[in-house]
């Protein structure tokens, strides 16, 4: 085989490479839900696709990102977001071949609930006192000024405070423990957390309540 058949033969096998490639149907490889992102804090997430021929481009065909994140060509969503939710949105995948092959898919983008508050131990009755603790969870880039604020109220809407904190919360915090108790006199209580957690630079103020069914203190005056 001489050199100019060599190369004919070499070209050939390259164009019906490529021709393979860009018979593989275009799929878009990311699933439905996409991974969370957080409120003031970066996010970036590259959305992936196979087949077609690369490189791939892709745009937002309905819905909207949270404020803040934006779509680029390549597939990279990134920004900083000061809104939370769930955000539905449909996104086109496009190959580079002419035409162009092109696939869409329904995706969804939850920004995490900034400011949670759940029991770790509920409440229970020791004697004369009442105990318990919760945990709380700041799911944010920025510190939190948070107010806990524990009554046991009584059978006559009577309140006895069994537990008062005020501190920062800080960023990205994770099930923080916070206990609570007190001595209460005899009587049936219901227990009542109540937390205000305020952002100072935008001066958003998040609210969670937490509360008992009615416990019975038999001891005590």
């Amino acid at each position: 085989m001489d050199v100019k058949s060599l190369f004919a033969w070499i070209l050939n096998l390259l164009l019906f490479a490529v021709g393979a490639v860009a018979q593989t149907p275009l799929t878009i490889s990311d699933k439905e839900n996409l991974p969370s992102a957080s409120l003031w804090e970066p996010y970036r997430h590259t959305l992936e696709a196979s087949g077609g021929v690369q490189p791939h481009h892709w745009r937002l065909m309905s819905g909207s990102l949270p404020r803040g994140l934006e779509l680029h060509d390549d597939g990279e969503i990134r920004g900083n977001t000061d809104e939370s939710g769930k955000f539905e949105i449909t996104l086109l995948a496009r190959d580079s071949n002419s035409p162009p092959e092109q696939v869409k898919n329904k995706f969804v983008l939850s920004v995490e609930t900034p400011f949670t508050a759940e029991w770790d131990h509920k409440t229970r009755v020791n004697g004369q006192r009442i105990d318990g603790s919760i945990k709380v969870s700041n799911r944010t880039g920025r510190d939190f000024d948070l107010t806990f604020v524990v009554l046991a109220v009584n059978e006559i809407g009577r309140a006895t405070a069994i537990g008062y904190q005020h501190f920062p919360l800080k960023k990205d915090s994770r099930d923080f423990n916070i206990p609570f108790g007190d001595s209460v006199s005899r009587g049936m209580y219901s227990v009542n957390v109540d937390l205000v957690a305020e952002e100072p630079v935008s001066g958003r103020i998040f609210r969670a309540r937490l509360v008992t069914e009615k416990q019975q203190v038999t001891q005590g005056p």
